[in-house]
């Protein structure tokens, strides 16, 4: 009698391990510390993905953003990498280059229909996905195209270099403004590449050749190249924008109606409809080689480390539901990755007050250079332009710049494959 109690309990014991370790935990990092409703919301989808099976329980660890890339990099040297990352769109490549990162197993019909932009490829695979985009556009009023008798521009008919140019000139004569153009000069760090490269690019020039990924020569200072660098100086020299900028007068100086125009994201977009309730958001300009904007922003990936990779995809194609998506629309502004997420946002449906930047990510939107020296490259970009803003000599300014990002190839034999 005594043997069969024990056998029961020990049954039972077995069991009870069995179930226990059925559920496999698995480590998530992320970039959304401090911010209390983007925590809550990546809360909640993991708390409902959990919920909705036995298999793997995830938990999250949050950083600050402005250390989050800085600790993924100690944690891949440590060895300690989580089971799923969030990436910045841009930095992905490097993160694959680097080993950080393996190609993300998902049922790849499940984002047929997401923004171009949300779509982490390298090397022909998928690695990461987000769940919204950001884009920019050019800010103004309604009142102020019709006071300097300027054509509104449209997706289809954006305003080409020629139009831009006398829409500056206008308002800078109109001696109404500060300064005709708002270009964010206090912002720094990737700013520049995802807001002004897209000029260059318009242009017919790159940060570096896309065909080969193998040097910059051509690109940043080819005949394109430099036209961009004199039209960027230009803009400093005639007086229609400011090469340096106080950070307040970015976060208030078009709302005090400082500035005809602002170059300036979504992310912005309610606060200058709250400021002026004629506020309109155009398409960027033309400048020959079609109009173009800056595309990716955070997405979800599985690290190269991680003994349940499987789970980790399984989580992050169940954070890819609409409602989801919606929900960090609602919550952070940004703009949601699909159609039929887009519909359940009052901003960002049909007759919204923020559809336009839908339609501007996607027929617009460009992703920064695709490759593992991207990281190096936007730092060299980012000088390159600031340098020019304040007077350097563009051609030569460029020409090193194109050295120093071809030396950074040639140190990593290329970039090659690990």
């Amino acid at each position: 009698m005594k043997h069969l109690k024990w056998s029961v309990a020990a049954v039972a014991l077995i069991g009870w391990g069995s179930l226990a370790s059925a559920t496999e935990t698995l480590t998530m990092w992320y970039h959304g510390a401090g911010n209390e409703v983007e925590s809550k919301i990546i809360n909640q989808v993991i708390a409902d993905f959990n919920a909705s099976q036995t298999d793997y329980a995830v938990e999250l660890q949050s950083f600050p953003q402005a250390a989050y890339n800085d600790s993924v990099t100690a944690g891949a040297l440590a060895g300690n990498l989580p089971d799923i990352l969030d990436v910045d769109g841009p930095n992905m490549p490097n993160w694959a280059w680097a080993g950080y990162m393996q190609p993300l197993a998902i049922d790849e019909s499940k984002i047929a229909n997401f923004l171009p932009g949300t779509k982490g490829m390298y090397n022909g695979k998928l690695y990461s996905i987000g769940l919204w985009d950001a884009a920019i556009a050019l800010v103004t009023r309604q009142s102020t195209l019709d006071a300097l008798s300027l054509r509104t521009p449209t997706l289809e008919q954006p305003w080409t270099a020629e139009e831009f140019e006398a829409a500056l000139k206008a308002a800078k004569d109109s001696g109404k403004f500060k300064y005709a153009l708002d270009l964010g000069m206090a912002w720094k760090g990737e700013w520049y590449p995802y807001a002004f490269s897209p000029f260059l690019q318009s242009f017919g020039g790159d940060i570096v050749d896309r065909s080969t990924y193998a040097s910059a020569e051509g690109a940043l200072n080819g005949e394109a190249a430099v036209a961009w660098g004199n039209w960027w100086q230009h803009l400093f020299t005639e007086g229609y924008a400011q090469a340096d900028q106080d950070g307040a007068d970015r976060d208030n100086g078009f709302g005090a109606g400082d500035y005809a125009f602002s170059w300036n994201g979504n992310w912005a977009a309610l606060g200058a409809l709250k400021a002026f309730d004629d506020t309109v958001f155009l398409p960027a300009p033309d400048f020959g080689n079609g109009p173009k904007i800056g595309a990716a922003s955070w997405q979800f990936g599985v690290s190269a480390k991680s003994a349940h990779p499987e789970g980790a995809a399984k989580f992050i194609e169940f954070a890819l539901q609409d409602k989801y998506l919606a929900d960090f629309s609602n919550g952070i502004g940004l703009i949601p990755a699909t159609p039929s997420a887009a519909a359940m946002v009052d901003n960002y449906k049909d007759g919204g007050p923020l559809s336009v930047f839908f339609g501007l990510s996607n027929a617009q939107g460009v992703l920064r250079p695709v490759t593992p020296g991207y990281v190096v490259q936007a730092k060299v970009f980012e000088k390159a332009a600031n340098d020019i803003a304040h007077g350097a000599d563009v051609a030569a300014t460029l020409d090193a710049a194109v050295d120093e990002i071809d030396a950074d190839i040639a140190k990593n034999n290329g970039y090659a494959a690990q």
